[in-house]
């Protein structure tokens, strides 16, 4: 293993051949190359540090800068008449290359030496240029371990009371400017190469185009003080070779937790280590894992009990795997029951509490219940696509169901085969879009029932269809293996198609970063759950990123939040809930905490933006559905100044209970938007206008703990922290403030109080 101050270097033996793997420690990307013999050796250029040479069993020295392979000989000449070589004897000998008979000085291992002790076996050690140290923290030397699963820095500091840049601990080192070409150096030359500071405020910047590393490893000899070694804390792992491990289950009931990939080896292992300072690495740490979202550490959290509705019986599971399973509102719930006629309960959120054990007043659907919707702007209209390929439009009377109703508002025919899902338009009212296993979409205009539109190509099962934040495109995935997106208006055929997942078991996708990408969540061909990002305007051209998620047979099933950004991932018969925030460049995925709840998911549906506290910084408020429950969950951003309203957090939402247009008038070409408004209460202020803290100095000046105090001053220092401590020895004790008897009167009672039992023996005292 090899490193520069971007770029790490290491091999692992795949037979015939061994691989060199790039690390990039800005982005963490693989870039693997594949040499025509084993390699035995590398190393980077001091002087450029995309620069790496190998040499082979091949008995050639390749030059490989920027990745690409060129066959070169190379020789890297190292100054200076001292080398340390370590043999097998366990111990390091100083020698003179000028008089090589003797070693200057040697010492055994183990003996008089500060050890880091590691979790896992060595493969190999480099060492990291000094430029990226972190000279603030007294952070002297960092190395990369290599494991058989991961890269481990280990960062060695000086403990020294204040932070700051310590003249002592940095002298002058190597720069990266080179003294001389090879000619110069050929004919004789010998110049040196200049010194440059570390102080942060006189960083060397490179002169000429090849010298790109700022600094390199310093020879100082100065003695400092005793160093302290542990594995830093807040950058456990640079690369985990191993696929990622489904997160822990938590024994508490419904809880988030990390599921970072830069993840130590193991747990045990950050425990046992020396809690040596946190910050020694901290500016490193956003080099090594590249972009991180400020939502990564978003907590999951069941409300409280009193909000839940329990005693929920007869739950229908059969509903398809890409269907939410139920559907929520502002005002209710709708939960498909498991009951002859396709009966659907209807809770009202305003009334939690445990349900009778009685029957409820139901919605008799009359056949098996498919997929259903609230209608987003009316919140008494119910959709129910059943398996009798029509569709019922319910309405809930105010106040909630009193009596079982049996006659739908509208009845919607037309599909031939089974109806698979159906979607509401985000934008106009009264418009419903269906799909069927007749391999058809149909568009409905629910104000005179009629059929307005049908959508044709696909060649197999639709497992999903999204419309555009705007409402003017539709996009389905489909089992042939498709991703296709349809504007209605214009034509019935697809306007794009390009490939889609490749596993059969399902799919789903919803529109992210403003319209501009599709996100699909589905199966790759060896059936492991994988997220793919498509750009809208290219379709054709497959997904622009993608992201592997982990092997399970259930479909992940996204909720958006477009505010934030972030996409919270759910899937029936598990209790791990998925988190990432979707970004529109590189890297696209940034993953964040997940949810896990306390038992199975048998659905997981969220509420408007309008719905979450914005005191307790609440970005998302779903409600879970249980085998007997549905409990709300509420996922929160933790902040510090919650006094504040987080007004980087809480954009303008838009108002999506509210219709832009009639279904009449976006049919007639009209497009809308919603309304937008501020979430922020007329009490707070936001948190971008709160006042400035003057910062507050964590450690006292040096000159503090350097004076010098007289013998007599150290004691009657130590004599004030004892009286301290004992308190005033003049106070009375407890037991001097008791009242007691005569010794008289203590005598003559306790003789009145006692008698001889002459049947047993035995006196009694009373």
């Amino acid at each position: 293993i090899k490193a520069s101050s971007k770029l790490v270097a290491f091999t692992t033996e795949q037979m015939p051949v061994t691989l060199i793997h790039y690390l990039n420690l800005f982005s963490i990307r693989f870039f693997p190359s594949s040499p025509s013999d084993l390699v035995t050796d590398m190393d980077f250029s001091p002087f450029d540090e995309s620069l790496l040479a190998t040499c082979s069993g091949d008995e050639t020295v390749r030059f490989r800068p920027s990745f690409l392979r060129i066959d070169l000989v190379v020789v890297y000449m190292h100054t200076g008449p001292r080398s340390v070589l370590s043999g097998f004897d366990r111990e390091v000998r100083l020698w003179d290359s000028r008089k090589l008979s003797s070693s200057i000085s040697s010492t055994s291992l183990g003996i008089s030496m500060s050890h880091c002790l590691m979790d896992t076996s060595t493969r190999g050690v480099a060492m990291v240029p000094k430029v990226a140290l972190d000279v603030l923290s007294c952070e002297v030397m960092r190395v990369l371990q290599l494991t058989d699963s991961c890269i481990v820095p280990i960062g060695y500091q000086v403990p020294r009371k204040v932070q700051e840049f310590h003249e002592d601990l940095y002298p002058d080192t190597v720069g990266t400017t080179p003294a001389m070409s090879a000619e110069e150096w050929w004919k004789g030359g010998n110049k040196q190469v200049e010194k440059v500071s570390l102080r942060p405020d006189k960083q060397h910047k490179p002169k000429a185009a090849p010298a790109k590393k700022k600094e390199l490893a310093s020879g100082g000899s100065k003695e400092v003080d005793i160093v302290s070694v542990c594995p830093s804390i807040k950058a456990p792992c640079l690369y985990q070779v191993t696929s990622h491990p489904a997160a822990p289950q938590d024994p508490a009931r419904g809880c988030s937790t990390s599921s970072s990939p830069l993840s130590t080896p193991s747990s045990s292992a950050a425990a046992s280590r020396s809690p040596s300072s946190t910050s020694g690495l901290s500016s490193e740490l956003s080099l090594i894992q590249g972009p991180t979202s400020k939502f990564r550490h978003i907590q999951g959290a069941v409300t409280h009990r009193d909000t839940h509705i329990t005693n929920l019986r007869g739950l229908n599971l059969t509903t398809p795997g890409e269907s939410d399973g139920f559907c929520v509102n502002r005002h209710r719930v709708a939960v498909p029951l498991a009951i002859s006629g396709g009966q659907i309960a209807i809770c009202e959120r305003s009334q939690p509490g445990r349900l009778p054990d009685t029957a409820l007043p139901t919605i008799q659907n009359s056949v098996n219940v498919v997929d259903l919707s609230w209608d987003p702007f009316d919140a008494h209209r119910l959709a129910v696509a059943g398996d009798d390929a029509k569709i019922r439009v319910w309405q809930v009377p105010k106040g909630g169901l009193k009596d079982t109703l049996t006659e739908p508002e509208v009845l919607l025919q037309g599909h031939t085969e089974k109806i698979y899902s159906i979607a509401f338009h985000p934008l106009a009212s009264g418009l419903l879009a269906s799909s069927s296993y007749d391999l058809t979409v149909r568009l409905w205009n629910l104000e005179n029932g009629e059929q307005v539109n049908l959508l044709t190509g696909h060649e197999d099962q639709i497992f999903c269809m999204a419309w555009s934040p705007d409402g003017k495109l539709l996009a389905t995935l489909s089992k042939d293996g498709k991703v296709r997106i349809y504007d209605p208006r214009k034509s019935t055929a697809p306007v794009q198609e390009g490939p889609g997942p490749e596993g059969h078991r399902g799919a789903r996708a919803v529109w992210v970063c403003e319209g501009k990408y599709l996100l699909v969540s589905g199966f790759d061909s060896r059936s492991e759950r994988k997220l793919s990002l498509y750009s809208a305007d290219s379709v054709s051209s497959g997904a622009v990123a993608s992201t592997d998620i982990d092997t399970s047979p259930s479909t992940l099933i996204p909720f958006y939040d477009p505010d934030t950004g972030v996409v919270i991932l759910s899937a029936k018969g598990e209790t791990r809930v998925h988190i990432y925030e979707i970004v529109p460049e590189d890297p696209y995925f940034m993953e964040c905490s997940s949810f896990n709840s306390p038992e199975p998911l048998k659905g997981f549906a969220f509420l408007p933006k309008s719905e979450c506290n914005v005191r307790d910084v609440e970005i998302a408020v779903g409600l879970m559905l249980t085998k007997a429950a549905i409990e709300p969950v509420a996922f929160k951003v933790p902040r510090v100044k919650k006094e504040f309203f987080q007004d980087d957090v809480y954009t303008d939402t838009a108002v999506c209970w509210e219709p832009a247009l009639t279904a009449s008038a976006w049919l007639s070409g009209s497009n809308g938007q919603h309304k937008k408004i501020s979430l922020k209460p007329k009490d707070m202020t936001p948190v971008s206008e709160a006042p400035k803290e003057a910062p507050v100095r964590k450690y006292l000046p040096s000159s503090v703990y350097l004076e010098e105090k007289t013998d007599e001053q150290k004691k009657e220092e130590l004599l004030s922290a004892m009286v301290a401590k004992l308190g005033n020895i003049d106070d009375p004790l407890p037991q001097d403030s008791f009242e007691g008897v005569d010794e008289d009167e203590w005598v003559s009672g306790c003789d009145g109080n006692r008698s001889l039992d002459s049947n047993d023996g035995h006196l009694d005292i009373f």
